[in-house]
Formats: structure tokens, C-alpha cells, sequence
């Protein structure tokens, strides 16, 4: 089962995101410090670093729930496939994004089945407007996607009552809907069992096979699939490092980066940390 995607992006094509000197504060923190930062259609991504490193106000950043401070020579500090200004349900047409954030939205909705949940995705909604038509073909990609990341025996259970690695396999399914170029994952793996875990490291590779670019954003390097060749460390809001996995996912830049002593193994190319 896969799902269609576009061509390859050309060379020449606008960065599917791309930061300059990006700053944002939160109450009276500064939590982003001039993060530039050019992220190219087609480079899958992993940005990783300890809680309260910055991750979560770059995914508001990009899903506009953050606003970047204005810089003095009115350039632009934050773009999306080459937007500046763009529509949520438009981005989301073209960058799938999943946080955990949306399944809390998501399960309040009483009574939503999860054929309904990822139909929403459709229409940028925590439910299906009563004024907008649901077509066969819209129907049709619900259940190709939840095919895609296992979860179409779940087709017609509520929402509210799946396990998380249920729920995080049917949002990835509903961001997948509009067929994305990209998809944007915060901390997928949170609340996963290891079962869980393996079967969503397995749908990622799945995705990055298809041509779907990836950019996940975690602090589980076991996470960090082998497609993923590009890896930013993030630290206090700022860039601590930006290079290759094999520069980066290893015992020294991990260690400065989380503050404390990690242990890097890799087997079959599946890599695990342990600290102390």
C-alpha cells in the first residue's frame, strides 16, 4: 500500500522550511535565541535535544501558534516552502504535521470515530463540518493511509478510546489525507510501549521510502531512523551542533548536549542511548 507523492523536488526548489535568525519569546523568556536554520525538500531531518531546548517553540513556530520577533530591516525571519504568509489549512496540505497537542484536541470530541477523526484532516477541523461534503475519494485515502501505518482494523472505534500507539498511528494516517510533501513529527514516540515504538520506527522508513521528507523533532535518538541522515542538536534555544548522524549521534556531542554522560550503541544500523 503506498500513497501517492509528488515528483522529487527540483534543486532549484524553495526550502521546505527555512529560519533566519528567528527569535520568539514566551511570557518574559526567550526561548528561541537568532535560530537560522535551512531545511531543503527532500532532506529528512532529525532535531534533537534535551526538554526545554527549544523543540516544541520551533513546531509552534512553523504551525504559526508562535510569532517570531520582527527584525529591524523588515526581512523575514520564518518560511515555509517559501511562504511567508500562508493559510493553516493550506500548510497543512503540503507539510503533514503530528503533536501531541492535536490528539488531546482530538479526543475531546465526543463520540469521533477514528474514520472521522482522519477525515478532519481534510478540512484543517477537530471534526468534520456539517456544511462540507464528504466524497468516496475522501473516504477512499482515509482508509489507504490507515493501511499505510497499520491502523485500519480501528477504522470505526472512538477516538478516545485507543492506546497511544493506536492514536499515534492514526494521526500520522490523518496527516498523511492531503498527501504531503513533508511530515513534521513532535516526540512521536512519547507514552509508545517498545512494540508500539518498532512499529512506528517501521512506518517512518516506509514514509521516507515513498518520498515523503521527514522532519522529526525528539530527544529519542532511538528514533533517529537511518534515513535520516542529517541531525541539529538543539541546546537552550540555540544550535548546539548541525551535521551528518555519524558526526553527531555519538557519545561526546550527545553528552555536552544533554549535560551529562550518554552511552551511544548501534546494531544494525538501529542505534540506542544510555546515560550515566
Amino acid at each position: 500500500m503506498t500513497v501517492a507523492t509528488p515528483p522529487p523536488a527540483a534543486a532549484s526548489a524553495a526550502p521546505l522550511i527555512e529560519l533566519d535568525r528567528a527569535c520568539v519569546i514566551r511570557g518574559q523568556v526567550r526561548v528561541l535565541h537568532d535560530l537560522s536554520l535551512r531545511i531543503a525538500q527532500g532532506q529528512h531531518t532529525a532535531l534533537l535535544g534535551p526538554n526545554g531546548c527549544g523543540k516544541s517553540s520551533f513546531i509552534k513556530l512553523i504551525t504559526r501558534e508562535l510569532y517570531p520577533l520582527a527584525h529591524a530591516d523588515g526581512s523575514v525571519a520564518v518560511r515555509v516552502l517559501g511562504q511567508n504568509r500562508w493559510q493553516v489549512d493550506r500548510l497543512r496540505s503540503q507539510l503533514g504535521i503530528v503533536t501531541g497537542d492535536l490528539s488531546s484536541n482530538l479526543a475531546d470530541m465526543p463520540g469521533l470515530t477514528v474514520e472521522e477523526a482522519v477525515l478532519s484532516g481534510f478540512f484543517a477541523s477537530f471534526v468534520v463540518p456539517a456544511f462540507r461534503e464528504v466524497t468516496d475519494d475522501m473516504r477512499a485515502r482515509v482508509r489507504e493511509t490507515l493501511a499505510l501505518t497499520g491502523a485500519l482494523p480501528l477504522l470505526q472505534r472512538g477516538y478516545a478510546e485507543l492506546s497511544a500507539g493506536e492514536t499515534r498511528r492514526v494521526l500520522i494516517a490523518r496527516a498523511l489525507v492531503n498527501r504531503p510533501q513533508a511530515l513534521l513529527l513532535d516526540e512521536p514516540s512519547t507514552g509508545l510501549d517498545l512494540v508500539a515504538r518498532q512499529h512506528l520506527v517501521a512506518t517512518m522508513r516506509t514514509l521516507a521510502a515513498q518520498g515523503i521528507t521527514l522532519v522529526l523533532v525528539t530527544h529519542h535518538i532511538e528514533e533517529v531512523i537511518p534515513e535520516i541522515e542529517r541531525v541539529v542538536l538543539l541546546r537552550g534555544g540555540r544550535i548546539a551542533a548541525d551535521g551528518t548522524r555519524a558526526e553527531l549521534l555519538r557519545d561526546g556531542p550527545l553528552s555536552e548536549v544533554f549535560g551529562g554522560p550518554i552511552q551511544v550503541l548501534e546494531h544494525e544500523g538501529r542505534l540506542t542511548a544510555f546515560a550515566g
